[in-house]
Order: structure tokens, then sequence, then C-alpha cells
């Protein structure tokens, strides 16, 4: 199927389906209305027409949940990597800064033509991660496999570890990242825990403090 046919709102709830799906579990309605911030009855409906289309772009069984088909995958992939190239050209080659460029990408990301992004890349040098750290789905719409990472939640005091990756779908977070310089995002050492208002005290190598919010580095249950 070509995009061309496509909405940007069916666009939207390949690529949420994907993220939901990407450990080979099903997607539930609700977990799919949550994320795209719809009703359950909205979301339904939506799921129902793409396993109506011609090719089906999901699989769907009632009170099973959704899988992708491989054409639904091919789209959602399509998608993400434009997005992703378009994050890092608008920071590396416009000047935006680290935390604006997933909503602009976000609006972008429908309409830019296959020869658009591919000239992105070119241009980029083939980049492989996005500015939040994300991997870059390749030409042929293949991801590489995660890398084996530690979430921040469970960084003991005095422990270091390079940050590699930011989830880039949540306003409030990104501003804090965006306001460290890259050796601090990158290099960063937990030297204590304490209860400043749910907050942590961590640093870089280079000898600068970040306080990181709970929500970016909640205390283990």
């Amino acid at each position: 199927m070509k995009r061309d046919n496509l909405t940007h709102a069916v666009e939207d709830y390949l690529k949420t389906i994907y993220d939901l799906t990407r450990s080979g579990e099903r997607a539930s309605t609700n977990q799919i209305a949550e994320r795209m911030a719809v009703t359950p009855a909205s979301a339904s409906g939506m799921i129902q027409k793409l396993a109506a289309t011609a090719p089906p772009l999901v699989e769907y069984e009632k009170h099973h949940g959704v899988l992708l088909t491989e054409d639904g995958e091919k789209i959602a992939l399509e998608i993400i990597r434009y997005h992703r190239l378009l994050e890092l050209f608008l920071q590396e080659t416009l000047g935006f800064s680290w935390d604006q460029v997933h909503a602009e990408a976000d609006r972008l990301e429908h309409v830019i033509s296959p020869d658009f992004a591919e000239r992105i890349s070119q241009v980029l040098g083939e980049p492989v991660h996005d500015p939040h750290g994300h991997p870059i789905p390749t030409r042929d719409l293949k991801l590489p496999p995660d890398e084996t990472t530690l979430s921040l939640q469970n960084l003991r005091p005095g422990q270091q570890a390079y940050i590699r990756r930011v989830e880039d779908d949540d306003p409030g977070l990104q501003p804090v990242a965006a306001d460290q310089p890259d050796h601090a995002r990158r290099n960063h050492r937990l030297p204590e825990r304490g209860d400043f208002n749910h907050r942590h005290a961590g640093g870089s190598t280079a000898g600068s403090f970040v306080i990181l919010a709970r929500k970016i580095s909640p205390h283990p249950p």
C-alpha cells in the first residue's frame, strides 16, 4: 500500500502500534487509546478500519489485541525513519534545540517525499542515531537490535554510565536534558540519592552536577 492513500492519523496509529508491540506482545485497545489521547471507542474504530484495508495493516482479534501486519510494519518503519532523520536535520543543520525537534518532526514526517528523506540522509552522512539516541531505520527499513542499557533508576550511588537514550515524547522532560552540555548527558555519575522534592543529584565526569527529577530517575520500587 502506498502512503499517499493514508491519512496522517492512520500513520500516527501505525507508529504507535509499532512502538507498543516492539516486544512481540499485542497492544490492547486501551493502551493505544491512552497513547493516542483518544477514547477507547475511537481507537477501536480506527483499529477495525486498519484491519479492513486491502491489504490489512493490522491483525486484530477482539479481546486479544493488535499486531501490525508486514505491510503495516513497513509503513510504520518508514515514518519512523523520516521522523528521526528530520530530528537530526533540524538540530544539526537548521539549529533547532534538542528539545524542539520532536514536535517539528511530528509535523513534517507525513509530508516529505522519499527523495527528500534520502537527501537528508546523504547530507548528514548516513546517520544511525537521532539526537535522542534512538536508532534510525536503515534504507531497507530494518532496525538494529536494541543495545543493552540500564535505566537511570537502577544506577547506584557511585556508578558511572553513558546516557545513550532519552525518550522524545514527553515535552516536560526534554528541557531538563537539553539544558545540559553533551558531556553531561553522555558520561554520568550518580554520587548520591536525596529526597529534594523527589530528585536525585547527578554529575558528569567533568565535575558539573544536574538534578534529575523523579520522573526521569525514579527510586527503585
